[in-house]
């Protein structure tokens, strides 16, 4: 029965993967953001090494790589996964363990990989792919001429009142607000792993949602924020900034968006241990997240680069943006006019509270 299995497996994931055997597959998450990553730096790279790289959709997790290592028929090299996916892949053999200025080409200037990356890695198993961000925008034909500028200004329904558009969970929306209520980026999580600190910042959603000049509408897909502002069914809303980007700039929609206080969040790659083309798999990440791979990426998508010299790339090609018009660099999550005011959202807080936390909140949302 144990070989009848195996044997099903095989072929399942031989006729589930079409891709040719010598070739580097890549995994990641479909859509926009894929296509920015081929065009942006899979196919340089590919045609650069003379190295084929397929790309292949899933929906995340390590369910499926590890029913590929179970049966003995690994098909897929390179992963695009969350932090946590990263320390947990790493500390159960799954992902190759990388020697990091070895692996990784250093910056134009000589700077080594591991000073050139934004901040540091989750695990000796991640690469830094992009970066993007939690931020806040509003109707700029409608707010009026005095613009919001804050953190602070998110919550105040006396000089904007209206409803607000708040993400359906907690994560975010708690260090939003006690970066309004004036905690700084660099304590948000420490005052968060109190009991003072977690009712201080559920207070003060309660306060904005109940506010009679106020008020929140909850979203979960990403493009509803742009909708519920151009339908001036909120006054202000948070949301990603690729989202708001492609309102603003893809559709011509009157969204500006607000920087301060931004949550910065980020995706990483990992190279399958034990992969069908793992030699070759280094080389090409190695390649992708290069200075000139990773600035790549975005000509296509409004999500930061990882390498801090990136930057220096689109800054002197602008307009970046593939339309030929666009500057890039001001829509950069990590550019220093968007960074004087940010905080890093912590995996690992999350992992270790969201089902706790997530149980609270929804009470909270049951009864306003």
């Amino acid at each position: 029965m144990k070989n009848f299995i195996r044997a099903l497996l095989l072929l399942f994931f031989a006729i589930s993967v079409t891709t040719s055997s010598w070739a580097v597959v890549m995994v990641s998450w479909g859509g926009a953001y894929t296509e920015s990553q081929k065009l942006g730096y899979g196919d340089p790279a590919a045609k650069k090494l003379g190295i084929p790289v397929d790309w292949v959709d899933y929906s995340g997790g390590l369910s499926e790589i590890k029913a590929q290592i179970a049966a003995g028929a690994i098909t897929w090299d390179v992963i695009d996964v969350y932090a946590m996916d990263t320390i947990i892949g790493c500390d159960e053999g799954i992902f190759v363990e990388f020697d990091f200025d070895k692996d990784f080409p250093p910056a134009p200037d000589g700077t080594p990989a591991s000073q050139d990356f934004f901040t540091t890695m989750p695990s000796k198993c991640a690469v830094g792919n992009i970066l993007y961000s939690w931020t806040y925008g509003y109707h700029d034909e409608k707010i009026g001429s005095n613009k919001p500028k804050t953190i602070k200004d998110f919550f105040n329904t006396k000089k904007w009142p209206g409803k607000r558009g708040i993400y359906k969970t907690a994560m975010h929306n708690l260090e939003m607000a006690l970066a309004a209520d004036g905690v700084v980026s660099g304590k948000l999580y420490d005052i968060l792993e109190t009991d003072a600190g977690l009712e201080r910042a559920f207070n003060k959603i309660k306060e904005l949602c109940t506010d009679p000049k106020g008020g929140c509408v909850f979203w979960s897909a990403g493009a509803k924020p742009p909708e519920l502002l151009m339908q001036e069914e909120v006054v202000m809303s948070t949301g990603w900034n690729g989202r708001f980007f492609n309102a603003e700039i893809g559709e011509g929609a009157p969204i500006k968006q607000v920087w301060d206080a931004q949550g910065l969040d980020y995706q990483y790659m990992s190279v399958v241990k034990g992969g069908p083309n793992e030699a070759d798999a280094m080389k090409a990440i190695a390649e992708m997240t290069s200075t000139e791979g990773l600035a790549g990426s975005a000509k296509y998508i409004a999500y930061a680069p990882w390498r801090k010299s990136s930057l220096k790339i689109i800054e002197a090609g602008e307009p970046w943006y593939k339309d030929g018009k666009t500057n890039m660099l001001p829509q950069m999550p990590t550019a220093p006019d968007n960074t004087k005011n940010y905080f890093l959202v912590d995996p690992i807080f999350w992992a270790d509270n969201s089902t706790e936390i997530g149980e609270k909140w929804e009470a909270m949302k049951a009864g306003l």
